[in-house]
């Protein structure tokens, strides 16, 4: 599914009228699917309740007028709400004269009474940015304070669709994003305002989007990365994993990391830890092959445990590097050592994403694709900016990184962005209860097994994230959000793994 821009809906719809249609007929087939919707989501709530349709003056009222004319005739008491001025436009008043033909009842907001049942929000649509005048910051809050279930028709009014910065807006419990989801619906804290957001597809032809724009990962499209295993395979030919993680302070990082690439089926993994670690890890593992290393005073891997460390990475076929291994003059050394010497690809998380901010065009020095998985935190660090200037734009942020440092950058968060610098894409599974120490353990565990298992680094970032985000879905489902932990997700984890075999 696209992620398109302001311009670039525009842009879109504006061949769909020169090829395919009028504006009319778009707006009245938005209209009509918008309508579709809200009934599937609140039919049994509004019939015979009233439901107030508050419209600006712009397209976006169009699709408000079509909006209500269908509510009535379904049963709702539907009346239109005029937050500003009476349409002028030749399509919405098109339409805002059907609606009161057919009995709709338009009043100005200042003699409304909103609905304390449902509001439609079509008082602005993906033209609106900078800063809402009076008197829509009035309505915004009328609306927001209204009680009432709130559908927003493709934006949230108040949101720029094209990046995450607010000033003040609508607060929807859904959004209706026509044709595609936008930026806004995407990026926070614009995405906060959204809700639930579900698309409709008004018929405009693929050959209208003419351009690069960043998508959603799909099931299908992950289903498609898993090939069958060869019946007769042996565990040498599933994937080699060396997960280099763990310290004495921070042994479950390397526990989760290690688990998860087990329970998504890597054939051997290899754990190399500061030896102190090992009575954690025998305790709670029995599969990987046991490698401690040498330790520094902090119980750390210590200077001492490069050249064994060094001399591992000819087992591997893909290396997990970085997770709960702390941070210090000797763990920086190793980590851009690994990152120089690795033929084979590198996941690097947490503390190793910590050890390169020093010298982070060891990337460019490195011989193997480098997959790296930063939260908002560590990349506000990588790039000497604030978490808000990374959140106010995680797209293009992450895509510009990921060129210029020729990696994989996974950015994690709400809506996880994967790119390689070329295309990207953003995870829309997952959920707030996977906010918790040791979920990013686990999906660089699943990232590396995959790449071991033989998928390139893109690919494999990209289904880890999709599955790590549906794994933690179905957890709080089972569970609950405040509830649920990163034990919980990896034991579900093996058996989700067989809707994708």
């Amino acid at each position: 599914m696209r992620i398109l821009t302001a311009d670039q809906i525009k842009k879109a719809e504006s061949t769909a009228f020169e090829r395919y249609f009028t504006e009319a007929q778009l707006m009245k087939k938005a209209g009509e699917k918008c309508f579709e919707k809200i009934v599937e989501y609140y039919g049994e709530l509004i019939r015979g309740k009233k439901v107030s349709v508050v419209c600006g003056n712009g397209k976006n009222a169009g699709d408000g007028f079509v909006i209500a004319k269908n509510l009535l005739q379904f049963g709702a008491l539907a009346e239109i709400v005029i937050a500003d001025r009476f349409p002028t436009l030749p399509e919405p008043l098109l339409y805002f004269e059907e609606a009161e033909k057919a009995g709709v009842a338009a009043v100005p907001f200042e003699e409304a009474q909103l609905s304390e049942t449902l509001i439609v929000d079509c008082i602005f649509g993906i033209g609106f940015h900078g800063e809402p005048k009076e008197p829509f910051s009035r309505v915004f809050d009328s609306v927001n304070n209204s009680g009432a279930v709130v559908v927003a028709v493709d934006t949230p009014s108040g949101t720029n669709a094209s990046e995450g910065a607010v000033f003040k807006a609508v607060r929807a419990d859904l959004t209706i994003a026509i044709s595609a989801l936008k930026y806004c619906h995407i990026l926070p804290p614009a995405n906060h305002y959204c809700g639930k957001t579900v698309v409709v597809n008004i018929g405009i032809p693929d050959d209208c989007y003419a351009f690069d724009c960043p998508h959603t990962i799909t099931k299908k499209a992950v289903k498609r990365c898993f090939p069958k295993r060869n019946k007769n395979s042996n565990k040498g030919q599933n994937g080699h994993l060396l997960n280099i993680c763990g310290s004495y302070l921070m042994p479950g990082a390397a526990v989760i990391c290690a688990k998860a690439a087990l329970k998504t089926g890597v054939g051997l993994l290899k754990c190399a830890f500061p030896k102190s670690v090992y009575p954690v890890m025998t305790s709670h593992l029995m599969q990987p092959i046991f490698a401690p290393m040498s330790e520094n005073e902090s119980k750390t891997f210590s200077m001492g445990a490069l050249n064994k460390l060094t001399q591992e990475l000819e087992w591997a076929d893909c290396v997990a590097l970085g997770c709960g291994i702390g941070k210090n003059d000797d763990t920086e050394v190793i980590v851009n050592q690994i990152l120089r010497s690795s033929e084979v690809p590198v996941v690097l998380d947490a503390d190793g994403i910590n050890s390169i901010i020093a010298n982070i065009n060891v990337l460019k020095d490195a011989q193997a694709p480098v997959v790296l998985t930063p939260h908002p935190g560590e990349m506000a660090r990588l790039l000497g900016k604030s978490i808000a200037d990374v959140e106010s734009n995680r797209i293009d942020t992450a895509k510009a990184f990921a060129a210029e440092y020729s990696c994989v950058l996974v950015l994690k968060g709400a809506n996880t962005v994967v790119t390689n610098g070329e295309s990207v894409f953003v995870n829309t599974t997952g959920n707030p209860g996977m906010a918790m120490g040791g979920t990013g353990d686990m999906l660089t565990g699943m990232i590396g097994s995959f790449i071991a298992q033989g998928m390139d680094s893109y690919s494999a970032a990209k289904c880890a994230v999709y599955i790590h985000g549906l794994c933690g879905d179905i957890t709080a489902q089972e569970i609950s959000t405040r509830g649920m932990t990163v034990e919980d997700m990896l034991e579900l984890l093996g058996a989700l793994m067989s809707e994708f075999e």
